[in-house]
């Protein structure tokens, strides 16, 4: 069997398997569907099926695995039970606890946010004598702590999702770092501490965000967890990103150079014409961007058209 068709068994099967107590029976019935798999995986790629696809049809036939484990499991919510007590029921079995490290975490950063913006401004206004070169550390101070909670954030496993990679994580590190340091720096323009040809790089580094957060958001394969997905795919209606990964990276790309173009013609106008006018670049940008987000959303050949990916999303 593939590394690929391996990997995707190891995934479908913990996404299957997610929220549930694994005693030894659980855990026997786990490792017996996972035989099963691998050898039906190496049955379909002798047919010439790609790994990931020939795991995905797997666990298609192997039905609805959730009852397999709720027979072992025990019972889920009770049937009969009313529909509040269910709730609660349902909440309880998927709950993830925070970790005690994640939660200080997040107290400290906070406080590191409110601190570092409230002496920024009060050195910027000249309530504190403060020079210009501290109150900027200041700004990237409180930056670094709005980054770290995001980064921190989706690197944690929550009730309903996934944790991110820690790659990707560190992308949303880096793109929350850009977007608030980029406004912070335009609040110190705004309130009179730099200079106005500064908010070139204010808008650089907000700009860059966008793209970045663009690009993440874009890129992203589901992460929900198995129960999250069959919940949604009862009471949503298409959603081409979430099915179809393909035309999500499509966008993502296609965000990266609308927005790389629309800031190139922003510095450039502003060069050579004035920033009174180039401002008109980002606002062009953005009205493509949303162009080519409804196109991609709703493609021409109507609901229907790029749902035969659908159901075969690649989990991440």
């Amino acid at each position: 069997m593939s590394s690929a068709g391996n990997h995707s068994i190891h995934r479908l099967l913990d996404e299957a398997f997610g929220g549930v107590s694994m005693t030894p029976e659980v855990q026997d019935l786990k490792e017996e569907i996972r035989g099963n798999l691998a050898a039906r995986v190496d049955e379909l790629a002798d047919g010439g099926m790609e790994g990931h696809a020939a795991a995905a049809q797997a666990m298609d036939e192997l039905g609805d695995i959730r009852e397999l484990v709720g027979e072992v499991a025990g019972p889920g919510p009770q049937a009969g039970a009313s529909a509040p007590a269910a709730a609660l029921d349902f909440r309880s079995l998927h709950r993830v606890r925070p970790k005690p490290a994640y939660v200080v975490g997040v107290v400290i950063a906070s406080i590191v946010i409110a601190a570092g913006l409230l002496f920024m401004v009060l050195g910027a206004t000249g309530v504190l004598p403060l020079p210009i070169g501290p109150v900027i550390g200041l700004a990237g101070l409180a930056s670094t702590g709005a980054a770290w909670i995001v980064g921190d954030t989706l690197a944690h496993e929550t009730t309903t999702n996934y944790p991110v990679s820690k790659d990707r994580a560190g992308g949303y590190f880096f793109a929350t770092l850009l977007g608030v340091y980029g406004l912070a720096i335009g609040g110190l323009v705004a309130l009179g501490a730099l200079p106005v040809w500064v908010v070139v790089f204010a808008a650089l580094g907000v700009v860059a965000a966008i793209v970045l957060f663009a690009f993440l958001g874009a890129t992203q394969t589901n992460r929900k967890k198995a129960w999250v997905r069959e919940a949604a795919r009862e009471y949503q209606g298409q959603d081409r990103f979430s099915q179809d990964p393909v035309a999500a990276a499509r966008f993502g790309i296609y965000s990266a150079v609308i927005w790389i173009v629309a800031f190139g013609l922003f510095a450039g106008l502003g060069f050579m014409v004035g920033f009174g006018i180039s401002w008109l670049a980002l606002l062009a940008g953005l009205a493509v961007h949303m162009v080519v987000l409804a196109r991609m959303l709703f493609p021409s050949g109507g609901p229907g058209a790029g749902a035969g990916t659908a159901g075969k999303v690649p989990h991440s």
